[in-house]
């Protein structure tokens, strides 16, 4: 069944669940367009760590009527391209074509998923490339502290291992495995393709339907719960500059107290404006650059600070950080509140002008939250906080969990996880 929606998209799920929803941009000649699949890294068990984003490099490395250079060549030979992501919770396989090469990008997205060959050869080529992707990511302290932040916080748990796995369950992957995965996770009722930009709606859903059946229309198992547990992980290393992250329990995609959490990220550090930059940058020239997140889940987030500074400042650095965090609980205001929402319009109208993140946009909305939701919807939410709501969110967020810190460089002189605690109570 197709529904039409105030904005120029239309939505029609076929019979094996799987989701098709388009989005007109009359004044492109372009399309973006890509499959989506709720399943990512959280998805996987212990001995598959790194399967999702092995697959994902995999599907591209020939078909039974493709090979790796075919699959590259054809879609280069209309000028288009096509890209792939796997993150916590989905994995995508993306094309940008234009509106006339619609019908060979979604030729070649339903080839290398239908009928990837997972060539042993293939196979072992690409075991290498990943195993340099993790080397290149181990020796970049930037990337590691992100990955030490996202184990502690989430300690024990899948939501807390890496993406790209480790050299020891990479190099064990065969195409079985591959193929088990595939089998296991990749069903229609988790999966949306979503196109933007000059798309027709019916012959798009035509192309479609008749080259997906062979996902089955049942949902795939729901990964395990995530629980933040917090604590600390700490590298000492010969470096100019440490590599710091504060982190706290954040809100889940679905929670009420999600859209505060983003406003508070943009109100403490989502920009030169922003409190710590102000007062750690600014003012007292501790650091280079500093920012706050609110990563989100289906089921759990993580609030972080993240920066980096020389060795002489550290001790300095993490109280002049956290007297910001205690101090924002009782000192919000409403010019802070309204330039937040500010940027999030901002933000939202910049998105609607590209069709990339249109499609992530109404793909991301139709996988968690099974509908879209309007900007207009989204503004209404983030409009509905005050002042005093925030500043007693901001309060709870920094008191209700163990906090998580992650650290590597000269960290000698970086305070405790005691006397972090002591800091904020």
């Amino acid at each position: 069944m197709t529904k039409k929606l105030p904005r120029p998209v239309e939505v029609t799920k076929l019979k094996n669940g799987m989701t098709i929803v388009t989005d007109r941009m009359d004044h492109l000649e372009s399309i973006a367009l890509g499959l989506w699949i709720k399943a990512g890294s959280r998805d996987e068990l212990p001995d598959q760590h790194g399967i999702a984003h092995f697959l994902e490099h995999m599907a591209f490395k020939g078909t039974h009527s493709r090979t790796a250079r075919d699959i590259a060549v054809q879609i280069e030979n209309v000028g288009g391209d096509l890209n792939a992501a796997t993150s916590i919770e989905t994995t995508s396989f993306c094309a940008r074509i234009l509106k006339k090469d619609v019908q060979l990008a979604i030729e070649i997205l339903s080839d290398i998923l239908n009928n990837s060959l997972f060539d042993p050869l293939e196979l072992t080529r690409e075991q290498h490339v990943i195993l340099q992707e993790i080397g290149a990511a181990q020796d970049s302290p930037e990337d590691t502290v992100f990955d030490y932040f996202q184990e502690t916080a989430f300690n024990g748990q899948a939501l807390g291992r890496t993406i790209m796995g480790t050299p020891k369950t990479v190099s064990s992957f065969s195409s079985k495995d591959l193929r088990a995965y595939l089998f296991d996770h990749y069903h229609g009722p988790n999966m949306v393709l979503a196109a933007s930009g000059a798309v027709d709606h019916d012959k798009i859903m035509k192309l479609v339907e008749t080259r997906f059946t062979n996902f089955g229309n049942t949902l795939p198992k729901e990964p395990e719960n995530g629980y933040y547990t917090g604590g600390e992980k700490r590298l000492k290393k010969d470096l100019m500059e440490a590599q710091i992250i504060l982190g706290f329990k954040g809100r889940a995609y679905h929670a009420d107290e999600y859209y505060a959490s983003q406003v508070l990220a943009l109100l403490l550090g989502g920009g030169m404006s922003s409190r710590l930059f102000q007062e750690v940058r600014e003012k007292r020239g501790l650091c280079y650059s500093i920012h706050a997140f609110h990563w989100s889940f289906s089921d759990i987030g993580t609030f972080g600070i993240h920066t980096a500074t020389q060795d002489s400042d550290v001790s300095e650095l993490l109280p002049v950080i956290l007297n910001e965090l205690k101090k924002s609980s009782n000192t919000i205001e409403q010019t802070e509140l309204d330039r937040a929402r500010a940027q999030i319009n901002a933000g939202l109208m910049m998105n609607m002008e590209s069709p990339i993140a249109r499609s992530g946009q109404i793909a991301r909305q139709i996988l968690l939250f099974g509908r879209l939701i309007s900007n207009e919807e989204l503004m209404e939410r983030i409009n509905g906080l005050t002042v005093q709501s925030l500043r007693d969110h901001t309060g709870r967020l920094f008191q209700e969990s163990n906090p998580t810190l992650s650290a590597i460089g000269p960290i000698d002189h970086l305070p405790d996880l005691e006397e972090i605690k002591n800091h904020l109570s």
